[in-house]
C-alpha cells in the first residue's frame, strides 16, 4: 500500500515537473516569437520612442551628347501620416486645405486601411496620404499642420523635362507597384521608379541610395529633435547623372519633320554604335507624365487610336521592302551564289512567276552594283532561287533557307539587337520549320519568293534597318546601339563596346556601298543627294494591306569615312523616294552642316506642313 502511494506521489511529480517545463517553454517560444519575429510589438514600442524619417536622394540628371540639360529634379512634399497618431480633427478644414473632397478623404484612409490594397499596412508606420504636393499647396499646409495631429510632410522631388522632345528615349517615373516592391526590397509603398525609356533601363544607376533621420518622440509623441543629434541619421546618396548620345537639337528637328505623321526616324554614329536621334511619332510632352496629373493623362495618351505611347523606332515589325537587299546581296556573296560580276536578266519582273514581283523600267542585264543601284526586285530573286535551289551545295530547301537566316540573325535581323532601352523588339525572319508546317514540307523558292525584296514573312524594326546601314558604313561590323553615351563615375557595359562581326567577310561590303554610292549619283536616291558631300542610300517601298505603301530610306554619309547612318519610315506616304529620301536629306544635312541650304528650304517647309494619317484622323 505504501509502495503504491509513493509510486502515485512519484508520478505526479513528474508530470507536474513536465507541465512547469511545458509552460515555461511555450512562453519562451512565445516571447521569441514576439520580440525577434513578430515586428508589430517592436514597431509599437519604437514608435512610441522614435519617428524614422525616409530621406530621398536627388535622382540623377540626364545630359544630351553636346551637356545640354535634359532632365532635372524639382521639389514635391507628400502628405503623410501615422494612422494611430491620428486624433480627431476638422477634417472639411484639412480637405479645403489640401483641395479634396471629404468624400475622397474618406476612401483614401480606407484603402490605406486596406491590406488587400496596401500590403504591409500597420497604424504603427508613415503611410502616404497624398502624393506630390505643389510648394503653393505645401506652404499653405505646413502653415495648418499643428492642427492636424498625426499628419506630417515627407520632402521629395519629381522630374522635370526640359524640352518637349525625345519622350520614347527619356520615359517617365510613376508609382511602384507590388510586383516591383516584392522585387526589389529597396521600394516601399508609394515609392516611385522608371517605367519606361532611360528612366527605366537606368533606374539602378539613377535612383541613388535612401537615407534615414531619426526624430525622438516625448511621452505624448511630440517631435523633440533628432535622437542622439542625429548619430545614428545616415544620409542619402544622389543617383548619378547620364549623358545621352542623343543630339537633342538634331531629335527635335526630326520630330518636328515627322509631324503629323507616323513613323520614325533614326541616326546612327557607325564608329561608335551611338544613337544621335530616335524620333517616333506621333509622340508626346514628357511633361504631360509629371505630376497629380500623371494618371489622367496617361489614360488620355494610352487611348489615342494613334498611340503615341508605342515606341515606333524599336517596337514596330514592318516589311523593309528594298532595303533588305543589300542584306540580300551579302548573304548571296559570302555563300558563293554569285560573284561581283554576275549578271541576272529582268524583264520588268521576275520571269519565272510570269513577271511577278515586277520591277521598274531599267537596263538589263546588271550585276550587283547595278542591281542595288536601281533597285531591281528581278535580280534578288533570281538570287534567292539559285541559293534556295540548290542541290549542289544544299541538301535540300530547309537547309538552304537555314543557312540564309543564321546570316541574317548575324547581321541584326530577327532578334533583338541588345538597345539599352526596354521594349526593343526583333521583328521577324522566318524558318524551315514554319514553311514546313505551313505548306507540308513541300515548297520551294517560288512559294518564298516575296522575302528576296524584304516583304512575304519578313519583318524588321526600323532600328534593325538602321544598324545594317551602320554595318555597311563600317564596312563589316556594328557596335551594339544604344542611347547612353556615358555615366558618371563610371563606364558603359562592354558590350556597347565591342565590335559585333556578322557571318558575312568584310571584303564584301565594299560592293554593297559602292551600288549605295551609285543609288543616289544616278539611282533611285537621287532626291538625297547633297552637293559637297557624297551621300549613300537605298530607298524602299513596302506593301501593307492597311492603305497605302511604306515610304523606307536607309544610308549613310560620307562614302569615305561614314561619320553617320540613317533610317527613315514613313507609314502609308508612298514610295521611299516620295518622302523618306528628302527627310534623310534634310536630317544629314542638319547634322553634317549644321543648317538647311537656302535651296532645300521649299522641302522644308513641303515636308513639315505635309500630314500623311490615316483617313479617318485627317
Amino acid at each position: 500500500m505504501a509502495t503504491n502511494a509513493k509510486y502515485t506521489f512519484e508520478n505526479r511529480r513528474f508530470i507536474i515537473s513536465g507541465a512547469i517545463i511545458l509552460i515555461v517553454f511555450i512562453f519562451i517560444i512565445r516571447l521569441f516569437y514576439l520580440q525577434v519575429i513578430e515586428n508589430e510589438y517592436k514597431a509599437f514600442a519604437d514608435s512610441n520612442a522614435f519617428l524614422k524619417k525616409a530621406l530621398y536622394p536627388s535622382r540623377g540628371m540626364i545630359y544630351d551628347r553636346n551637356g545640354k540639360l535634359l532632365v532635372y529634379n524639382q521639389p514635391a512634399y507628400d502628405v503623410m501620416l501615422i494612422m494611430r497618431e491620428v486624433k480627431p480633427f476638422d477634417t472639411l478644414d484639412f480637405c479645403h486645405t489640401v483641395g479634396i473632397t471629404k468624400e475622397q478623404f474618406v476612401k483614401r484612409i480606407a484603402d490605406i486601411k486596406n491590406r488587400r490594397l496596401n500590403p504591409g499596412y500597420s497604424s504603427y508606420v508613415p503611410q502616404t496620404f497624398m502624393n506630390q504636393l505643389s510648394a503653393k499647396d505645401y506652404g499653405v499646409l505646413q502653415e495648418k499642420l499643428y492642427k492636424f495631429p498625426g499628419f506630417y510632410i515627407q520632402n521629395r522631388t519629381i522630374r522635370e523635362y526640359e524640352y518637349p522632345n525625345a519622350a520614347h528615349v527619356l520615359g517617365n517615373i510613376g508609382e511602384v507597384n507590388k510586383r516591383d516592391i516584392e522585387r526589389d526590397n529597396y521600394y516601399v509603398q508609394s515609392d516611385y521608379s522608371g517605367r519606361s525609356g532611360v528612366e527605366r533601363s537606368y533606374e539602378d544607376v539613377l535612383r541613388g541610395e535612401k537615407g534615414v533621420e531619426i526624430l525622438l518622440r516625448d511621452a505624448h509623441g511630440r517631435i523633440k529633435g533628432k535622437y542622439e543629434d542625429g548619430k545614428h541619421d545616415v544620409a542619402p546618396v544622389s543617383g548619378k547623372n547620364l549623358t545621352l548620345s542623343l543630339d537633342m537639337e538634331l531629335q527635335a528637328y526630326g520630330e518636328q519633320l515627322m509631324r503629323n505623321k507616323l513613323g520614325s526616324i533614326i541616326m546612327i554614329e557607325p564608329s561608335t554604335g551611338e544613337i544621335l536621334c530616335m524620333v517616333s511619332t506621333p509622340t508626346y510632352n514628357p511633361n504631360m507624365l509629371v505630376g497629380r496629373q500623371r494618371g489622367k493623362n496617361h489614360a488620355l495618351l494610352e487611348g489615342n487610336p494613334l498611340k503615341p505611347l508605342y515606341d515606333r523606332a524599336i517596337m514596330a515589325g514592318y516589311p523593309p521592302g528594298s532595303t533588305f537587299k543589300p542584306a540580300m546581296g551579302l548573304i548571296f556573296l559570302q555563300e558563293g551564289i554569285i560573284t561581283p560580276e554576275t549578271m541576272y536578266s529582268c524583264g520588268h519582273g521576275y520571269p519565272v512567276l510570269g513577271g511577278k514581283p515586277a520591277c521598274h523600267g531599267h537596263y538589263s542585264p546588271l550585276n550587283l552594283v547595278a542591281a542595288i543601284a536601281t533597285s531591281c526586285n528581278a535580280f534578288f530573286c533570281w538570287g534567292l532561287r539559285d541559293m534556295i535551289d540548290n542541290r549542289k551545295r544544299y541538301p535540300n530547301v530547309q537547309d538552304g533557307l537555314d543557312v540564309w537566316r543564321n546570316h541574317m540573325l548575324s547581321m541584326g535581323y530577327g532578334r533583338p539587337l541588345g538597345l539599352d532601352l526596354p521594349g526593343e523588339r526583333g521583328g521577324s525572319i522566318p524558318t524551315s520549320k514554319m514553311y514546313d508546317k505551313l505548306y507540308s514540307g513541300r515548297w520551294s523558292s517560288s512559294t518564298i519568293i516575296s522575302n528576296a525584296i524584304g516583304q512575304g514573312e519578313v519583318l524588321a524594326t526600323p532600328l534593325q534597318m538602321c544598324n545594317l546601314a551602320a554595318t555597311i558604313a563600317n564596312r563589316g561590323y556594328f557596335y551594339t546601339p544604344h542611347v547612353v553615351k556615358s555615366i558618371e563615375n563610371g563606364e558603359l557595359a562592354s558590350q556597347y563596346t565591342q565590335k559585333n562581326s556578322p557571318t558575312i567577310e568584310a571584303r564584301h561590303y565594299a560592293h554593297l556601298a559602292e551600288g549605295m554610292r551609285n543609288a543616289v549619283i544616278g539611282g533611285t536616291c537621287r532626291r538625297v543627294a547633297l552637293p559637297d558631300i557624297a551621300v549613300c542610300g537605298k530607298t524602299g517601298t513596302s506593301e501593307t494591306v492597311h492603305g497605302k505603301d511604306h515610304s523606307i530610306f536607309i544610308g549613310f554619309a560620307p562614302y569615305e569615312k561614314p561619320e553617320v547612318a540613317i533610317s527613315v519610315f514613313v507609314e502609308n506616304a508612298g514610295f521611299g523616294a516620295t518622302y523618306a529620301a528628302p527627310i534623310a536629306k534634310l536630317m544629314l544635312q542638319k547634322y553634317l552642316k549644321g543648317e538647311i541650304q537656302d535651296s532645300d528650304k521649299y522641302l522644308e517647309d513641303f515636308i513639315i506642313n505635309t500630314a500623311i494619317m490615316p483617313r479617318n484622323v485627317l
